[in-house]
């Protein structure tokens, strides 16, 4: 039997696999240690229709919103939404020293035209002392929480979104090439 080509699901999947965190390793943190008996029942580690998709956006959230921790904070919020910790802590990787500062420029300009503020605060505290840098988190910083809240609710939903469009495209490949092997 000929072996069919990698699609770029397979290439994703096996990407995932190599880089989703293990049980073992999740054991070992001392952040989560304390609740270790809960991140790790085997019901939040189970890939399933709805645990997958509630994984992704939870990983989103915890990815976009929290600056230090995030897998850690990923699986403890997993917990009451019963959503799987290995994908909601892999998701948080959207997050990374690449990607941090377009999140947080689209976050304050987002904000800066939902809230109408102009203020040019952007270029300011390279400028300026330390004085000039408190003003300036004081002037933009509801520009930026409001764009990281806008951000991470939309990202969070089309994340949700793709994840369960995501698996029902799975599963019905996977139906399809049992049928046509029948």
């Amino acid at each position: 039997m000929a072996s069919r080509p990698m699609t770029a699901w397979d290439k994703m999947a096996a990407w995932s696999r190599r880089n989703l965190p293990t049980r073992e390793a999740m054991e070992r943190s001392r952040m989560l240690r304390p609740v270790a008996h809960r991140v790790l029942a085997p019901e939040l580690w189970r890939f399933t229709r709805r645990s997958v998709p509630r994984g992704v956006a939870l990983g989103m959230v915890a990815g976009i919103l929290f600056p230090v921790g995030q897998i850690a904070i990923a699986a403890l919020i997993a917990l009451p939404f019963r959503a799987n910790v290995p994908v909601a802590a892999l998701v948080t990787f959207i997050t990374n020293p690449l990607t941090t500062p377009f999140i947080l420029f689209a976050a304050y300009q987002i904000g800066a035209w939902l809230l109408r503020s102009n203020a040019a605060a952007v270029a300011q505290p390279v400028a300026e002392a330390a004085t000039g840098w408190l003003q300036w988190l004081r002037d933009a910083g509801p520009n930026l929480i409001l764009g990281l809240l806008v951000i991470t609710v939309v990202s969070a939903l089309v994340g949700y979104g793709a994840a369960a469009l995501g698996w029902r495209l799975w599963i019905a490949r996977k139906w399809k090439t049992r049928h046509e092997r029948d």
